[in-house]
């Protein structure tokens, strides 16, 4: 199975290199950031790059990530031991708590 998905992968990316267009203008080899010109401001222009977007961003990601590991458990609800309830409230005052500390260092607000 292994080999056949290694060779699936081959055979598309060799397909697409002998049958893609192979005409690129300066708008499409330019880089897309965001629907701001890459020239502006990027790496090695001496401009500071704003990080609170990315940690927005992680913290969405983690929370997102999070509430799904709760959907399993409540599928499996009824047939579960009692132990599993007091183990997601454990997980649950654990988000809450990082929840709490994410908010005291003022990481969500946009201001």
């Amino acid at each position: 199975m292994l080999l056949v998905a290694l060779g699936i992968g081959i055979v598309a990316v060799i397909a697409s290199a002998l049958l893609g267009p192979k005409k690129g203008s300066r708008a499409k080899l330019m880089a897309y950031e965001s629907g701001n010109d890459p020239e502006r401001g990027g790496v090695g222009t001496g401009q500071r790059f704003p990080v609170h977007f990315y940690l927005v961003a992680m913290l969405f990601i983690i929370f997102d990530i999070e509430t799904a590991f709760f959907y399993p458990l409540a599928v499996a609800y009824q047939n579960l031991i009692p132990f599993a309830f007091f183990e997601a409230m454990t997980f649950v005052l654990l988000l809450l708590f990082g929840y709490v500390y994410v908010l005291k260092k003022k990481v969500l607000e946009w201001a």
